[in-house]
């Protein structure tokens, strides 16, 4: 039932009563909308029940309703209803977005605001509000909300990500075995970024050296590998730091800081041991 204005000595029907009764107990009657809708003064002590598919608004304007004033509102749609300050002021200590099922009271503390009391249903529970933390995205303060891994930030199983700067201890790797590539040179070499790990060969018909840069060029891990061996070519070639003055390598070589593979097809490991000191063993000369 719609505010009513009353005058001394008027007789009310039982149906004004019952009417009366029911809007006192936050029922009475209810005005369907399947739009966005702007309240007017005869919404006055009435539900306003929403039903739409999609999302649509409730508009609260001033100067219609005065102290005292009540609306309820419903949502009865799947599509989310969200109660708005037009010209009026609203608050609350809940939310303004209704899900499907959702309602409150809407109570005028003047003619130009409002505060919505939100019922408290199983789909708004009591939380207020879902962050998503380092490693997280998605979360809300309405509504149903989802957090998902950002895989930005945090690895998880399915993505193809690049582990950067992480620490594997005691791994298992089952599938794919690990592998390394394989590289022929045929002229003096520097070993570079991208090289750890990996195999290369050299054949020349001169003498060529695989160079060890300085820390100071690329500064490989200490533990570092790098494997080589020589091919074929008439040219021995030899290992040796790229500035011998900087950079220490030792070996068993009969010139320990240059040692030589011995025959083709000999091969040798340099291993970074230190800060600008490696050492290399392998099938030497």
């Amino acid at each position: 039932m719609a505010k009513q204005t009353f005058t001394t000595g008027q007789v009310l029907t039982a149906a004004q009563m019952t009417s009366l009764q029911q809007t006192a107990m936050g029922g009475g009657s209810a005005t369907a909308k399947t739009t966005s809708y702007v309240l007017v003064a005869a919404d006055a002590g009435t539900t306003v029940a929403m039903n739409a598919a999609g999302s649509t608004t409730i508009t609260v304007n001033t100067s219609l309703f005065a102290a005292g004033d009540v609306v309820f509102i419903q949502n009865l749609g799947a599509g989310a209803t969200t109660i708005t300050a037009g010209t009026a002021t609203v608050t609350t200590s809940g939310s303004l977005v209704l899900a499907q099922n959702q309602g409150g009271k809407l109570y005028f503390t003047s003619a130009s605001a409002a505060i919505f009391f939100q019922f408290a249903t199983p789909a708004s529970g009591d939380i207020e509000g879902v962050t998503a933390g380092t490693g997280l995205s998605g979360g809300g303060t309405s509504g149903t909300v989802t957090l998902s891994i950002n895989t930005a930030v945090t690895a998880d199983l399915t993505t193809a990500q690049t582990l950067t700067n992480k620490t594997l201890t005691t791994p298992t790797i089952s599938s794919p075995k690990i592998s390394s590539t394989y590289t022929a040179k045929t002229a003096a070499y520097t070993f570079a970024s991208g090289d750890e790990g990996q195999l290369f060969s050299m054949n020349n018909a001169a003498t060529q050296q695989f160079n060890i840069p300085t820390d100071a060029t690329f500064n490989f891990a200490v533990g570092t590998e790098i494997n080589v061996f020589w091919i074929t070519g008439a040219g021995q070639p030899t290992i040796g730091a790229a500035t011998p003055g900087t950079t220490t390598v030792i070996s068993t070589g009969a010139t320990s800081a240059t040692p030589k593979l011995r025959v083709a097809n000999s091969g040798a490991t340099c291993k970074k041991i230190a800060a600008n000191s490696w050492i290399v063993f392998g099938d030497l000369a």
